[in-house]
């Protein structure tokens, strides 16, 4: 099995294997846990080299946190840790979320991660979303002060618009900006944040490469999905839209076969051919998807296929938004 490449985590950041593993899934949105499944591939993740591994504190919430803290005696520094925090639940009804980035809940969410993930440092830590009501300047000052005690070493941004990355790289480096992007949701090409990252230095780690597995090729059922599956609640999985979107990731499949690889392989692929300072995170609870997505660093894609790809998934061809209408309000602020 190939050893995984690296790549550098923007001009000036770390260096990362070329893929990383959102971990996710391994406890939350996604049906039911395996937590033997998913130690196991950890396990795997860093025999292979995708040591970049990704969590949040909503994860569960808190689980995924207590996951990988459990997982990580012994191999801290083997991994480059990333968590989130931002996300504030609503005791009462778990399904309600707000959002904070008041300093004071800056300092108190690290402490929380911290203690979960049994570390003395978080290697990236990321605002999962923006708080409209609290100054960008505010949240990423309070960031700088958790670098500036060791408690940090890098500060990221998820889904932010390029007008508040521009404003929060200003107060300190932002290392990472994390937003969904893959063939199918092409987001921050048209919103200015890619050519902003590429501007300022900043390295790009898209989630859900895989469009949530849609690209697989593996989800040809909406009912296949178990009833808690979150998917299930986006437009993209529903209806008319799901019907559509199937036919893309048809022309993925055939493609994909005509080539030699697999589906997944070939979008993680396109999205690898997108910039040497993108790092996708695509998730897996399984060894036997990571050791598929893996495989991607080794598909080569042509100058003609990208362009048979991106007119595939031309601007608008996909049906549906990628969140709930409120899901998509916190994003790109």
């Amino acid at each position: 099995m190939t050893t995984l490449p690296t790549r550098r985590l923007g001009r000036n950041g770390p260096t990362v294997s070329a893929l990383g593993l959102g971990c996710m899934g391994m406890s939350f949105a996604y049906g039911a846990a395996d937590e033997g499944e998913s130690l196991a591939t950890l396990e795997r993740a860093l025999e292979r080299g995708a040591s970049f591994l990704d969590t949040a504190d909503v994860y569960g919430p808190h689980t995924n946190e207590v996951l990988l803290g459990g997982f990580l005696q012994g191999r801290r520094e083997q991994v480059f840790l990333a968590t989130k925090f931002g996300f504030v639940n609503d005791p009462a009804n778990p399904a309600a979320r707000t959002v904070s980035g008041r300093p004071e809940y800056v300092r108190s969410a690290v402490e929380g991660s911290l203690q979960r993930l049994r570390t003395d440092h978080i290697d990236l830590y990321y605002q999962h979303r923006v708080d409209p009501n609290v100054p960008i300047e505010d949240t990423v000052g309070a960031m700088a002060d958790l670098v500036r005690q060791g408690k940090v070493r890098y500060l990221g941004l998820s889904e932010p618009s390029a007008q508040t990355l521009e404003r929060a790289h200003a107060v300190h480096p932002i290392t990472a900006v994390q937003s969904e992007y893959s063939l199918w949701t092409r987001d921050p090409e048209r919103n200015g944040v890619l050519d902003t990252c590429e501007r300022l230095g900043v390295g790009f780690v898209p989630y859900s490469p895989l469009g949530r597995g849609f690209l697989t090729g593996a989800i040809t059922d909406a009912k296949t999905l178990s009833s808690d599956d979150f998917r299930l609640s986006t437009p993209r999985f529903q209806g008319d839209n799901f019907a559509r979107n199937l036919e893309l990731a048809a022309q993925v499949k055939a493609m994909a076969a005509d080539k030699g690889c697999t589906p997944a392989q070939l979008a993680l692929a396109w999205v690898l051919a997108q910039g040497e300072h993108l790092v996708p995170i695509p998730g897996t609870k399984r060894r036997k998807y990571l050791d598929d997505n893996l495989g991607a660093v080794d598909v080569v894609v042509s100058a003609e296929e990208l362009a048979t790809l991106n007119a595939v998934f031309a601007p608008g061809s996909v049906a549906g938004d990628r969140y709930t209408e409120a899901g998509m309000a916190m994003i790109g602020r």
